[in-house]
């Protein structure tokens, strides 16, 4: 059951839809109200509630349950369709990580990480998802490439991770930065941590730490599908036997897809290094 969508809403159906009696005495200023109305403070009409509802429902992506929750996951680009508002939403972003640098390859970045809960400013309308491809490892000597952004339409967006540094140069700027082999891959505040810093190949910046002088950054967890998972690790420097973080590659390794992870950095066997893995879009809401 939800609010109209357009034209009349009574203080009728703005009563049922709170579990009411129809007839009951109604204050339009009330936190119920304004709950259902997603309105916290100031002036309040009868049009923001259009399709409200104490229960959200909307298509689109992989959709699976956890009790009285719904998941939507996009593992690739696509539209998010809010058929009726409600409260408590949450999502998580994941922007691509960043390719593997070569010569002294250093690990890429993970892709920048967004986690928001309680969210309140869905409409009933379509949102344009994009999820960001991984950044390429370098082909020559030189950084690997920045990993593409991932967004829910307007309301927030991922920074692709930085891409790896090569002989003597600091990492890219990302979401997480990149290993650096001198100087430092700068992080974005909010969704990731710097790169590592190694002569031969420091290690790319992760959403749980920063990369260090040769391992990638650990990722970050979370419990929005019903159980844990963590996402955005840095990829590794360049030496076998070192590691990425959560979905970051090791040495010559890609990141793993839909986990944001860092690709691995050049160890001079091979053409390349690894490429970052691609993003991710989760949003979650109560449907019962």
């Amino acid at each position: 059951m939800a609010l109209p969508a357009s034209g009349t809403i009574t203080l009728n159906q703005v009563n049922v839809e709170l579990g009411n009696s129809g007839t009951a005495s109604i204050n339009m200023g009330s936190s119920d109200v304004r709950g259902l109305f997603g309105v916290a403070s100031g002036a309040i009409s009868m049009s923001d509630g259009y399709g409200a509802s104490l229960l959200m429902s909307a298509t689109g992506g992989t959709v699976t349950t956890d009790g009285n929750y719904k998941i939507h996951r996009f593992t690739s680009s696509g539209t998010f369709s809010v058929i009726s508002t409600g409260p408590e939403v949450d999502y998580l972003i994941v922007a691509g990580g960043g390719g593997g640098g070569k010569a002294n390859g250093c690990g890429g970045g993970a892709g920048g990480r967004l986690y928001v809960e309680n969210y309140t400013g869905f409409a009933v309308t379509n949102y344009s998802i994009t999820v960001g491809g991984g950044g390429a490892a370098a082909v020559s000597y030189t950084w690997g490439a920045n990993g593409a952004n991932s967004s829910i339409a307007s309301v927030a967006t991922a920074t692709g991770g930085g891409g790896g540094a090569y002989s003597y140069q600091a990492g890219r700027t990302g979401g997480s930065g990149g290993g650096s082999s001198s100087g430092v891959g700068y992080g974005t505040a909010g969704q990731g941590n710097n790169g590592g810093t190694h002569l031969s190949g420091g290690g790319g910046g992760g959403a749980g730490s920063a990369g260090s002088v040769k391992n990638g950054g650990a990722g970050a967890s979370s419990t929005i599908t019903g159980s844990t998972v963590s996402l955005a690790g840095g990829g590794a420097g360049r030496y076998y036997g070192l590691s990425g973080g959560s979905g970051g590659g090791g040495p010559n390794v890609s990141g793993t897809a839909n986990t944001g992870g860092g690709g691995g950095g050049w160890t001079g066997a091979g053409a390349t290094g690894g490429s970052g893995g691609s993003g991710v879009v989760i949003i979650r809401y109560k449907y019962q």
